[in-house]
Parts: structure tokens; C-alpha cells; sequence
């Protein structure tokens, strides 16, 4: 039986960084429009936790039925390792997208858009189906593309909506660099795992490029993501150079990834991605709140 210790780690609190970097930066687009809300912003967190949280135990149970993490290198599994039961896994998925729905719930009242209802069942059921079901299109190199769009665009955009009632260009442009590093964390987690996905036929994008071309991918994701930032100084307000700040954050994963590091090497960079993204993302709200 898992302990409580146990069931955190199989949250994987490092991705956790997922969540809040898009929420900071869409509470920043709302103040920007000086349209910024509290308790809108702490319930957009929740959400965006809770999905997070969910899919992380989401994976474990489907790849640990699947026998996908028999040869796992990366943080804890608990049905691979054998420590939770599998039903118990799923219900801790299930109780987490229940919490999400709730808080979701709770902010479509408040803002009166009906229609989010639809892009909150989108995210719940793609969060399910990234390593779920008989075809799970995590499998086939279709991850980042999830990751991307619900845990960049959709939920800085979300975030920002629900304050300001309205869609910027502001608030698209600012997803952009946050879904880019938020799928660079995905990116070098693949990395990490492509000996043992490619075994189990688990067919990554990470594992279709090969690893010197996710290495290049992963720096391309990054850089890309600075590069947008400055643009929008450039266009918006100067205060969003602070972000250029945690460039210091993201110059030692790319050394890791780019030097060559394999397996459980990899980990450290995993860890100071999810800190570049925290960093760019906390820094881009400020900026924009500022400006």
C-alpha cells in the first residue's frame, strides 16, 4: 500500500510548474487590461492544478497497465512499481478532472460563458486519452501538440478571459512562449525515456525524431520562447524584458540536454526546465501587471 509520501511523488509535483506558469501569465494579461480578479485567478489555478495533477495520474494508470513503465528510469510510478492498486490510481485521476470540473464550473457561473463548458470537457477528456484508451495519442507523437494547446494557449487564455470577459491578441500572443516551454518539459521527459518507450512501442515524437533531433527541438522550444518575449516588449511594454531574467534559469538544462546527457542524467534538466518555466511565466504576469 502506498503511503501518503508515495502518492504525492506520483502527483510529479516537478510538472506542477505546468500549471501555475499559464496562470500567471494570463492574470498578468488581465491586469494589463486592468480588468484583473482574485478569486478568478486563484479558481483558474485550481483548475489548471488539478488538471495537471490528473493527468500525471491519468499516465501512471494507463502505462502502468500497459506495461509501458516496466523499464522506467524517471520519478515513481505507482502502478508499475506495484505500490497502488490500478483502480485506485484511475480514482485518484478521476477525483482530481471531478475537482477541475468543479472550480471550471465555478468560473463559467461567474463569468457567464456558457461555451467554456465545452473547452473544459476538451481538456479533461484529452488529458484522459494522451496515454488512455485503445489509441491513446500520446503513443503516436501527438503529446506536445496536447500540451501545447491546453496547458498554453487554452489556459492562458482562459485565465485572461474569465477576468477580462474578452479575447486579446495580447493574451495569444503571451500563450505562445508559455505553451512552448511548457512543451519543452514534455520534450525532455521524452528524451529522457526514449530507450525505454521505443521497447514498449511507445512511439513518441521524441522517439520518431531520434535524440540528437529532440535535443535540437528542446533548445529550439526554448530559444523560441525568449525570442517571442523580447518581441513583445518590443510591441507592448518594456517591462516585459524582466523576463529575460530567467534566462539564468534556462541556460544549465540547455547545457545538460545539449551536452548529451541520457537516462537519469537527464532529470536534473527536467527539474531546472519546470524552474525556467515557473520563472518566465511568474515574470512575464509581473511585467504585464506592471506595464
Amino acid at each position: 500500500m502506498a503511503s501518503r509520501t508515495q502518492w504525492v511523488q506520483g502527483a510529479r509535483p516537478r510538472t506542477l510548474p505546468a500549471a501555475v506558469a499559464p496562470v500567471a501569465a494570463g492574470t498578468g494579461v488581465a491586469a494589463f487590461e486592468a480588468a484583473a480578479s482574485w478569486p478568478r485567478a486563484l479558481l483558474a489555478l485550481g483548475v489548471a492544478l488539478a488538471l495537471q495533477i490528473g493527468v500525471n495520474y491519468a499516465n501512471d494508470y494507463s502505462d502502468g497497465v500497459r506495461g509501458t513503465d516496466d523499464q522506467r528510469v524517471g520519478p515513481l510510478r505507482l502502478t508499475a512499481s506495484g505500490l497502488a492498486r490500478p483502480e485506485a490510481v484511475k480514482r485518484a485521476a478521476h477525483l482530481a478532472f471531478g475537482v477541475a470540473a468543479l472550480l471550471g464550473l465555478a468560473l463559467v457561473v461567474l463569468s457567464g460563458a456558457w461555451w467554456l463548458l465545452l473547452v473544459g470537457a476538451a481538456a479533461i477528456v484529452s488529458a484522459w486519452f494522451y496515454t488512455g484508451g485503445s489509441h491513446p495519442y500520446g503513443y503516436h507523437g501527438l503529446g506536445e501538440a496536447f500540451v501545447f494547446v491546453f496547458f498554453g494557449v487554452v489556459a492562458v487564455m482562459g485565465t485572461a478571459f474569465v477576468q477580462t470577459e474578452t479575447l486579446t491578441w495580447l493574451a495569444f500572443v503571451a500563450s505562445v512562449p508559455v505553451g512552448l516551454l511548457a512543451t519543452a518539459l514534455l520534450v525532455v521527459n521524452n528524451l529522457r525515456d526514449i530507450p525505454g518507450d521505443a521497447q514498449a512501442g511507445k512511439r513518441t515524437l521524441a522517439v520518431r525524431l531520434g535524440a540528437r533531433g529532440t535535443r535540437w527541438l528542446y533548445a529550439a522550444m526554448v530559444a523560441a520562447a525568449f525570442v517571442l518575449a523580447l518581441a513583445m516588449a518590443l510591441v507592448w511594454t518594456e517591462w516585459i524584458f524582466l523576463t529575460m531574467a530567467a534566462v539564468v534559469v534556462a541556460v544549465p538544462p540547455m547545457g545538460v540536454v545539449l551536452g548529451g546527457a541520457t537516462g537519469r542524467d537527464l532529470i536534473p534538466a527536467l527539474r531546472d526546465t519546470g524552474r525556467t518555466q515557473l520563472a518566465f511565466g511568474l515574470l512575464l504576469g509581473i511585467a504585464l501587471a506592471v506595464g
